[in-house]
């Protein structure tokens, strides 16, 4: 078979959305007022094109990539290892982390979409193959709103959840040991014992208080406590994780698979969290799903951004191993954002699908999704 085009060019676009004043919501240490994304493009010689994303901050990502490019133009692009490692190593002696992971991450997603519509195949099978066509989602949302009291906004928000079909949620926490049981109490009323509840405090805590909420909150079954102290502090992911009964949860900021190896030497949690907009992309995504497997704990990633985000999450999970093998295998779960964000699954041409609880794994070739050129003109930062 020919070989794919070489590299012709490697943009961005930088996206973004104000949020209506009744629409500003915030999480333990930020407030959103708009929302941004970053999407790359990569063309080859020829017209084929493909798409990734990156996870953080849009602008200073859509730099990092731009630096990045010049390395990569002129090259295969079907060469995606030795293409990742080119850039890592070039970018290696200020970024093992931080913006260089999260805009690698962005060109090594496209070049898998490349390397998908060159074979016309889906990504999952290039990765090994799908072990599922559609995947169980959740909910995330019950941030605390800027404009409306906590408690019944986010009550409410659930409730909708729950009427759509929704078998687990996630809400936000990290205001407060007191304001934070109520709410979750609340919500755990307002869903019935069914559906899984997940509490995400966004790093709002140090490992003291995160201890107390543990502790208090546990009789509302929680499915996990997820980035219950800041990233950088693994020991203290440890206290958190050996001093309370609710299973830890963290790593969409641990980029790359160093970080996560120190992560899981540590055993700093029961559930590990990569995001393949952020942690490197397809290519080390896969390694670190090995190396979690291989000792034992739990992938469920992270999700966060817009419809390119989602297919690359979506390719990747259909192709996390049932582990342990077994009649009833458990499912892995596919984050789900319902936050204020029009462009999501607009942007999107081919919209994914979402029923009964579960949503559709693309299976074109590539990311299996198109941007919408309409789409992406309408919500183009100045």
């Amino acid at each position: 078979m020919a070989r794919a085009a070489k590299i012709e060019r490697i943009r961005t676009h930088v996206l973004r959305y104000r949020l209506k004043p009744e629409e500003k919501f915030q999480s333990a240490f930020s407030t959103f007022h708009d929302r941004w994304a970053c999407l790359v493009e990569v063309t080859c010689e020829g017209g084929l094109t493909g798409w990734g994303e990156c996870l953080g901050p849009a602008r200073a990502n859509a730099a990092t990539v731009a630096d990045m490019a010049g390395l990569l133009v002129g090259r295969d692009a079907l060469d995606i290892e030795p293409n990742w490692l080119l850039v890592y190593d070039q970018f290696r002696d200020q970024g093992q982390r931080g913006l260089t992971m999260t805009a690698l991450s962005g060109i090594d997603i496209a070049l898998w979409d490349i390397a998908g519509k060159h074979f016309g195949v889906p990504v999952n099978r290039l990765l090994g193959g799908a072990f599922r066509t559609s995947i169980p989602a959740y909910a995330t949302g019950g941030f605390r709103p800027v404009e409306r009291k906590r408690r019944e906004a986010v009550v409410e928000e659930v409730s909708r959840y729950a009427a759509a079909g929704f078998t687990g949620m996630k809400i936000k926490i990290g205001f407060g040991i007191e304001d934070d049981a109520a709410v979750i109490g609340a919500v755990r009323e307002a869903i019935g014992p069914d559906r899984a509840l997940m509490i995400d405090a966004n790093h709002g805590y140090d490992a003291v208080e995160a201890i107390r909420l543990g502790q208090r909150v546990a009789e509302f079954d929680i499915g996990w406590f997820e980035e219950p102290v800041v990233p950088e502090h693994l020991e203290a992911y440890r206290d958190v994780r050996a001093r309370q009964p609710i299973p830890v949860a963290g790593g969409e900021t641990w980029h790359g698979r160093t970080a996560f190896a120190e992560a899981i030497r540590l055993r700093a949690v029961d559930v590990l969290q990569p995001d393949v907009c952020g942690c490197g992309g397809f290519t080390e995504l896969r390694k670190i799903v090995a190396m979690a497997e291989t000792a034992g704990i739990r992938v469920v990633p992270h999700v966060w951004g817009t419809a390119v985000g989602m297919a690359a999450a979506l390719q990747a999970i259909s192709t996390l191993p049932p582990t342990p093998p077994r009649h009833e295998a458990r499912e892995p779960w596919f984050e789900y954002d319902r936050t204020p964000h029009p462009y999501r699954e607009e942007l999107a041409g081919n919209p994914l699908t979402f029923a009964d609880g579960r949503i559709g794994v693309p299976d074109g070739p590539g990311l299996g999704i198109e941007p919408d050129p309409q789409v992406l003109a309408a919500y183009a930062a100045e």
